[in-house]
């Protein structure tokens, strides 16, 4: 395939990248997360494929970020140059500094370059027609979080226009906990996630000193290698949930669940309500959260109305210190009881959690849990030193778990000191 009459495609884009081309190219594909190690060439794909969807649509304009205005010159702003020279496009396309950007001198069409430390750079853009077409965010672990970039998007992708496409670029960071890592591990339609690494690259767009580097630290650092050149999350070693899969729960699944367990974290103003509904395997001692109901200002009425009749039936463990909210809830008609705290339970719950064989989180039904799970890690300081041994934040879905498993974790204590009891689970 070829981008003009002289281009073909296959001789510029690496190998691992043709399937991702062609669902792109056949819509297929409107938030496509492209990570990956040292010399994967996902920038270079990104680039090529920003520059063809503007030359197959006249009044389509691109946005291309960084975090910081002093990244973007020797990064986006290069790789676009790149990108141009090898379509044979450079003469069509005029790059300029002040203000950054990239302007096709037959079409009028715009390339923006922009660092978006603050999401307001986003808005009150002026191009004179037409409508942003595609934003595409290099090194978008930098960025504060998911919510900073929708807030991106709401601002360019307003109006007129169709097919509008987001592309993500990163080296994956070591950690689960980072929030890139765990939000390309949630499904959504229209997004791709591609992961890609050097050794699918020819050889010779690579060199031999970028080669020996990597085989060099192949043999030296394998754990480092693996990170920087592969592109895998090798961890901190502080990560608490080293059980979580992040898996598709079918409806197949859920209907042949029998051992249902149910809790409840209460919250309002600024902490969020959390509800969650599972499945304990006890012999395979693998845990399944397939439903969950979470946000701010969801009160009591309100989650209420939201449960199921089966799932207000249930027995639902909540946090005992809402003694009002469990008596309120329980009069609507909802088999609640409230859960059995005392010293040690958080530490000895998540403890028990942690020891699972599998904790599988279904991502589309339960994106605040997997996000939870995924991200709860030790707290360190600067030296590296841990200073709590399990931090009370971002964990109220954590908490119903909890209090939702408390009966099992009971049965599992009692098996440990009493054998009868072992023969009874």
């Amino acid at each position: 395939m070829t981008s003009n009459n002289t281009v073909k495609l296959s001789s510029i884009l690496a190998p691992s990248f043709h399937e991702l081309h062609k669902q792109i190219k056949s819509g297929g594909a409107q938030e496509v997360w492209c990570k990956g190690g040292r010399g994967s060439t996902k920038s270079s794909f990104l680039s090529i494929e920003t520059l063809l969807t503007l030359q197959k649509d006249p009044k389509a304009h691109a946005f291309i970020s960084r975090r910081y205005d002093n990244e973007l010159r020797d990064s986006v702003y290069g790789q676009m140059q790149w990108a141009a020279h090898k379509l044979n496009l450079d003469h069509i396309w005029r790059f300029m500094v002040s203000p950054m950007q990239a302007v096709n001198q037959v079409t009028g069409q715009k390339i923006l370059f922009r660092g978006v430390d603050n999401p307001i750079k986003a808005k009150s853009i002026n191009l004179g027609f037409g409508y942003i077409k595609v934003f595409w965010a290099e090194e978008v672990d930098q960025y504060g979080s998911m919510e900073e970039l929708r807030t991106i998007m709401q601002s360019l992708f307003r109006g007129e226009g169709s097919g509008q496409m987001a592309f993500f670029s990163f080296n994956p960071p070591k950690s689960a906990r980072a929030w890139v890592n765990a939000e390309t591990k949630i499904k959504k339609a229209g997004r791709v996630v591609h992961s890609s690494d050097y050794r699918t690259v020819p050889t010779d767009w690579l060199g031999e000193r970028f080669l020996a580097d990597a085989e060099h630290l192949r043999k030296t650092n394998e754990a480092a290698y693996r990170h920087e050149y592969l592109g895998e999350e090798i961890g901190t070693g502080f990560e608490v949930f080293n059980n979580v899969k992040i898996e598709e729960i079918t409806d197949q699944q859920i209907a042949s669940f029998d051992q249902i367990r149910q809790g409840l974290d209460f919250g309002y103003a600024v902490d969020p309500v959390s509800f969650g509904r599972m499945h304990f395997d006890r012999k395979k001692r693998t845990l399944y959260i397939f439903r969950e109901v979470y946000g701010i200002g969801v009160g009591n009425r309100a989650l209420f109305d939201r449960l199921s009749q089966e799932e207000r039936r249930t027995l639902t463990i909540a946090d005992s210190a809402e003694p009002k909210s469990i008596d309120e809830l329980k009069g609507y008609g909802m088999n609640i009881r409230g859960a059995t705290k005392g010293p040690g339970s958080v530490e000895h719950g998540i403890k028990w959690l942690s020891e699972l064989e599998r904790i599988v989180i279904d991502p589309a039904g339960c994106p605040n849990a997997a996000r939870e799970f995924v991200n709860y890690a030790l707290e360190v300081n600067r030296q590296g030193e841990i200073i709590s041994r399990y931090p009370d934040k971002d964990n109220h879905f954590l908490d119903q778990t909890r209090y939702a498993m408390q009966d099992d974790m009971k049965q599992t204590l009692s098996a440990k000191t009493n054998p009868r009891a072992a023969m009874r689970i």
